[in-house]
């Protein structure tokens, strides 16, 4: 039978003191990493009060005058944090801009992370008291959500449950809240969001629920993911499968534009890209190699693969 939307677990599974339920947690969302690399995740760190006050601080910063918003551009840092302007940023191989703005707050390491890198510092917003307070106090539980997530995966793959901790933990992650403004003409080809794979380890996506994403099924078929609304959808990106040797599946994924008659809402989507520290490395794992998949990428650091990536999508130069 073919998937018709993606696969529903529950962390609570994983969580629990039954070894049984933690094993089901770990079989059913590797094999649907296997088989088209999304699922949808009841039970994570994210209350429901979190979620409302995190809206609406994003709702007024994207109402704010565009001349505002302006100030928080920071071209230098190659959209690592602050503002980043309407279709500024392309799906990879598309010159057309995505129909949409968005926001970054960056990592906020802990004293003791020990970092061989410096993120850039988050831009503070001014006109909204609430809005970095609240926007980090996400990034946090999404962090923590998506360590377990990994801790699962590690578990899967035939690694210690603890793998990702170390390179996932104070790690270059970014939250990226998104506004769809309403659609006053013709797109000429440009969509919400073009298709595309995410480029971290996993993608952790709050405001599914309102329509729109799609996912690109193995036969070629575009199915439409459709969570239930307390649910986070969370991707395997393109580190992840590179890693895995392709073992688990970075899917193809796109934002479609509404039908005409929803042209005049805006939507709202806050994904949180999990990205790895920069000196890990991407190397294929001997766990994934075999006879019959041999080694498919040649190797190399998260820090280089993602700014080889940055520059193919627009947000930094050469």
């Amino acid at each position: 039978m073919a998937m018709n939307n993606i696969p529903s677990v529950d962390l609570s599974d994983f969580l629990s003191d039954d070894p049984k339920r933690k094993q089901q947690f770990v079989e059913k969302i590797g094999k649907a990493y296997e088989e088209i690399g999304f699922v949808s995740l009841k039970n994570h760190f994210l209350s429901d009060n979190l979620v409302e006050e995190l809206y609406k601080e994003v709702k007024a910063f994207f109402d704010l005058p565009v001349e505002v918003k302006k100030k928080y551009v920071r071209e230098v840092l190659g959209g690592q944090s602050g503002y980043m302007s309407f279709g500024k940023e392309h799906a990879k191989g598309k010159k057309e801009g995505d129909l949409k703005e968005f926001w970054h707050f960056g990592q906020e390491p802990s004293e003791d992370a020990a970092l061989s890198e410096e993120y850039p510092q988050n831009i503070q917003v001014e006109e909204l008291k609430d809005f970095n307070h609240t926007g980090m106090e996400a990034y946090r539980m999404l962090e923590k959500t998506g360590i377990y997530v990994l801790r699962a995966l590690a578990l899967y793959i035939g690694l210690d449950e603890f793998y990702f901790d170390k390179w996932a933990s104070n790690g270059n992650s970014i939250l990226r809240p998104i506004h769809y403004p309403p659609i006053k003409e013709e797109p000429k080809g440009a969509e919400r969001a073009g298709a595309h794979g995410d480029i971290n380890l996993i993608t952790l996506l709050m405001g599914a629920s309102t329509g729109g994403l799609q996912v690109l099924r193995k036969d070629g078929q575009w199915i439409d993911a459709i969570p239930q609304q307390d649910e986070l959808v969370i991707n395997v990106g393109d580190m992840l499968e590179r890693l895995t040797n392709n073992k688990l599946r970075s899917t193809i994924h796109k934002v479609i534009n509404p039908p005409r008659e929803q042209w005049d809402k805006p939507r709202y989507s806050i994904p949180f890209f999990m990205h790895p520290r920069s000196e890990m490395p991407l190397n294929c794992l001997e766990e994934c190699i075999d006879e019959n998949h041999p080694k498919q990428y040649e190797d190399i650091t998260a820090g280089d693969f993602l700014h080889q990536r940055l520059v193919e999508i627009g947000l930094i130069k050469k």
